[in-house]
């Protein structure tokens, strides 16, 4: 048994001390918390298991496994720098999986003691003797009425050898030939005069799981063959039977026409009795082969086919096995379930999960590394507008982490419960943006939606919206937008009624607005909204000190996405790291350590200089293209064209020197990123290798 340290005491520690105590194979050693009275110290207590207010003094070879469950990346990373090499740190997050799975395993077990438990009272049901043997001949099965025909009970029959309790008996010849005896008389050691089936078990690839023999008196046979004389009767009790079944079942004769379906199977597949009865057995299935017909064909028991049915195409499992009398194949009975339900309960929680991951805001002011001091102080700033409903705007370079300051903002204000939307401006057509931000009527224009649609503002009233790239705005958008910041409501496209919202807006630029406003391009009242509370995020070449820090988180993020166990980076690589200008800033870091670490052998745990990437400083500034060609003034060539030409290869020389970043390229030819993507079409460059 394996001894756990849980660090960490709070709801999550204590939900995961309650699972593991439970547990056979792991030992709760110890429950450490700052606070003495957490509830988990005080169930810890109460369960005799040592509690403490310091994990230091526990990390010995006797702890083989800790737990962390605080949430402070500290504490992990200290835990995980003090553990004895063979000691196993589980994060709480990964923790509360295991704990998870481990619940999930317990209601499964549950389900398959539930479902023994049923098949035993069937078992036990039926009137014949029923005895069932392992591959190794050792009886698994003895139900009620084998026990009053041998007078023998189950306890003394089960997991004995079948010889030793039944001497007479042919299932260990069963098990090496593998053939059916059917119908053989016998009489038991009593004195009991029986007939009995035998029946070798077999998998679907031809593994001998066992075997089985069904038996019956014969006194009761021939009473019963006198009170049924009748075939009509013999049907009669078989569909009431059948009848009484939740699953649909369906019973085809030799050549493949249905005889019989129950009302589940109307229930189920949506077709009636005309419909099935007479005709041929693929008539019930949309999309699959007939399973009736392939037993038909190989003599067969087949298990566990998907397939659909009806004219709904109901999602269905089907379990279909052949009717052999006297060794001639009559026909076969196939039982169908119904999964549709389930299947269309897990595509719409899928679908709410999808939802609610796009409406969480995913990070906090824990996730932001900082020590410089512009850092500090815009975090600083960002949480003191966290607590007030003001507007902020935030402004940097691309890649900064303007929307990392902008999740941390939502999660810290008093709207954290309430929705978070991002809105890219720049990714929106313009045509687009306004219908999206602000909803339409219906009729608004040709293609709206029945009944309208409800805007961007309206999805996040009472919570927060990000508006990334502000400066792209249209001037509609932007009085519409003026409009919302001084009177809190909107107004859809096409209507006349303004709509009141509660919206906290976040806005982000990486351009210079004042330079906007001075072209005419963005209106003065409106950037006095939105710059109440400005806060600026340093480029990472003015905060290069924080590299290594950004190297360590970036890192477990990669390894978490990629499934990778890269443990940091060398000196070597560092200092290369930390010589570059970082154009693209964080985002461009992410992207070369990605890069690295996909091209790294699996047994590498560093990233090492040969695994970056030339990281090559370009100059700043207007630099002038090189370009010695002489033939850009040519005869019959008019200034149009050759204007058209030289303007495609400095947009494309401008994306190879910035990596395919599109915003730095419009950002330093003095375009909108709209704009620059109107002449990449207008090019063709859109496919351009260096995109």
């Amino acid at each position: 048994m394996q001894n756990v340290m849980i660090v960490g005491a709070g709801k999550g520690g204590t939900a995961i001390l309650k699972i593991l105590k439970e547990s056979e194979v792991l030992h709760v050693f110890a429950v450490i918390d700052r606070n003495i009275d957490a509830p988990g110290i005080l169930l810890a207590q109460e369960e005799g298991i040592r509690t403490a207010t310091d994990w230091k003094p526990f990390l010995t070879d006797k702890i083989d496994i800790i737990i962390e469950v605080t949430g402070d990346e500290a504490v992990f990373q200290n835990l995980r720098n003090g553990k004895n090499k063979k000691t196993v740190l589980i994060p709480g997050s990964v923790a509360f999986l295991v704990a998870k799975l481990m619940e999930e395993k317990e209601e499964l077990i549950r389900k398959h003691q539930y479902e023994s438990y049923f098949q035993e009272l069937i078992f036990n049901a039926t009137n014949d003797g029923m005895v069932v043997i392992d591959h190794m001949g050792y009886v698994i099965l003895f139900n009620n009425r084998a026990e009053e025909m041998m007078g023998m009970k189950k306890n003394q029959a089960l997991g004995k050898y079948v010889a030793e309790i039944i001497p007479q008996s042919r299932l260990p010849v069963i098990l090496k030939t593998r053939r059916i005896e059917t119908n053989q008389e016998m009489i038991l050691g009593n004195g009991l005069k029986i007939i009995t089936t035998r029946i070798p078990i077999v998998e679907e690839n031809g593994r001998l799981i066992g075997a089985v023999a069904v038996f019956k008196d014969i006194t009761e046979v021939v009473k019963l063959a006198e009170e049924i004389t009748d075939l009509k009767e013999i049907q009669t009790m078989l569909e009431a039977i059948i009848h009484s079944s939740d699953d649909a079942i369906s019973v085809v004769d030799e050549n493949g026409r249905g005889i019989l379906i129950n009302p589940a199977y109307t229930r189920i597949t949506g077709l009636s009795e005309e419909q099935v009865i007479g005709k041929p057995a693929n008539a019930d299935i949309s999309e699959g082969e007939s399973m009736h017909m392939k037993v038909l064909q190989t003599r067969r028991p087949v298990r566990g086919v998907p397939m659909r049915v009806g004219p709904n195409k109901r999602e269905v499992i089907v379990n279909v096995a052949p009717i052999i009398v006297n060794g001639i194949l009559k026909g076969s009975v196939g039982v169908v379930h119904d999964r549709s339900e389930m299947k269309s309960l897990s595509r719409e929680l899928s679908r709410a999960r999808q939802l609610i991951r796009k409406l969480e805001a995913k990070y906090t002011f824990e996730d932001i590394i900082g020590k410089s001091d512009e850092m500090l102080l815009a975090i600083e700033q960002a949480k003191l507008g966290a607590k007030t409903p003001a507007t902020v705007l935030l402004r940097g370079e691309s890649g900064t982490g303007k929307e990392l300051f902008a999740h941390a903002i939502h999660n810290a204000s008093d709207r954290k419960y309430s929705k978070f939307i991002r809105v890219n401006c720049a990714a929106i057509s313009e045509s687009l943006l306004e219908s999206e931000l602000f909803g339409y009527e219906e009729g608004a224009f040709s293609g709206a939606l029945r009944g309208g649609k409800r805007g961007l503002f309206e999805e996040a009233n009472n919570g927060s919206i990000f508006l990334d790239e502000i400066g792209e705005l249209s001037a509609n958008t932007q009085a519409k937008l003026l409009r919302v910041l001084q009177e809190g409501e909107i107004i859809r496209v096409g209507a006349t009624k303004p709509i009141t919202i509660n919206v906290r807006v976040i806005a982000a630029t990486n351009v210079n607005l004042e330079k906007g406003i001075a072209k005419g391009t963005f209106r003065e009242d409106l950037y006095y909204r939105l710059n109440r509370m400005p806060i600026h995020i340093p480029p990472l070449r003015s905060r290069k000190e924080e590299i290594p820090a950004l190297c360590d988180r970036l890192i477990q993020k990669i390894n978490r996405d990629y499934g990778r166990n890269v443990e940091g980076i060398t000196e070597e690589a560092l200092y290369q790291l930390m010589k570059y200008e970082w154009p693209g800033n964080v985002r461009e870091l992410e992207n070369i350590l990605g890069r690295a670490m996909i091209f790294m052998n699996y047994f590498e745990t560093q990233i090492d200089e040969h695994h970056l990437p030339e990281l090559k400083n370009t100059k700043s500034g207007n630099e002038q293209i090189e370009n010695n060609d002489t033939d850009y003034i040519a005869v019959g060539r008019t200034l149009s064209e050759m204007m058209e030409e030289h303007e495609a290869r400095i947009i494309q020389q401008s994306l190879s020197r910035f990596n395919g970043n599109k915003t730095l390229t419009a950002k330093n030819l003095g375009l909108s990123v709209r704009n620059l993507y109107y002449k990449l079409e207008k090019h063709k460059l859109e496919n351009n290798d260096m995109q």
